[in-house]
């Protein structure tokens, strides 16, 4: 004869069953798909400690392919790096890396190719302002200012603004445009600290399209009123 312990664990058996024949293969999905996720990110991070690690290691070889300045072997690792690891941070660096060493080689048509593709595709904004402004200082040097001015259209981070205004100044005086000149080194003067040792030179190129520092009014930054107690 069943006892009344025996009625009550039979009882909750058929709860249980009665909960997983509802509830078991939802249960049993959502547990997969967990199980799931968990091990697509430990994946996705170990390929992407994968691929940074030879990301490196491909930069390491444009290293030593600038340091031999063989251009040819120059421009075929970077364009590994290109193919490979177009999105790391070292490609970007590469591409800088590369530009730099094909100018003064001499060929400017490799440096400039190389800035170009950073400034399109640098996943950082820094990293794309910086080929901007290099590119443009090689356009300024053939006098290609109006493809020079092209290169620093558009909105920058805040912190370059005072580099692009100075670079755009020294293109308008190349073209004689003096008044343009004026106003975008006053850009970059206001735009620089006080203590920033680059002001100086803009204070250099003020006073050569006929402007003094002195006169120009400072950057005063407004600190809004706390509100008041009631």
């Amino acid at each position: 004869m069943a006892t009344h312990l025996d009625l009550e664990e039979q009882e909750q058996l058929d709860q249980l069953k009665h909960f997983w024949n509802t509830y078991g293969t939802l249960i049993t999905w959502v547990v997969l798909l967990a199980a799931g996720a968990f091990l697509a990110w430990n994946g996705w991070q170990y390929f992407q400690r994968n691929k940074a690690a030879q990301a490196a290691a491909l930069y390491d070889e444009v290293e030593r392919s600038t340091q031999s300045g063989d251009v040819e072997r120059i421009q075929r690792v970077l364009g590994d790096m290109k193919e490979r690891f177009a999105t790391t941070t070292y490609a970007q660096q590469a591409g800088l890396l590369v530009a730099k060493t094909l100018y003064e080689k001499g060929n400017a048509e490799g440096s400039r190719a190389a800035l170009g593709w950073v400034a399109q595709n640098a996943i950082d904004p820094g990293y794309q302002v910086i080929a901007k402004l290099r590119l443009s200082a090689e356009l300024l040097d053939s006098k290609s200012y109006d493809e020079a001015l092209k290169q620093l259209d558009g909105k920058v981070p805040a912190e370059f603004e005072p580099l692009v205004a100075d670079r755009k100044g020294d293109i308008y005086l190349a073209q004689g445009k003096r008044d343009e000149a004026q106003l975008e080194y006053r850009k970059a003067w206001t735009g620089l600290g006080a203590a920033s040792d680059y002001r100086r030179l803009i204070e250099i190129k003020l006073n050569a399209v006929g402007v003094d520092p002195k006169s120009l009014a400072p950057v005063v930054t407004v600190t809004p009123a706390a509100p008041k107690t009631p």
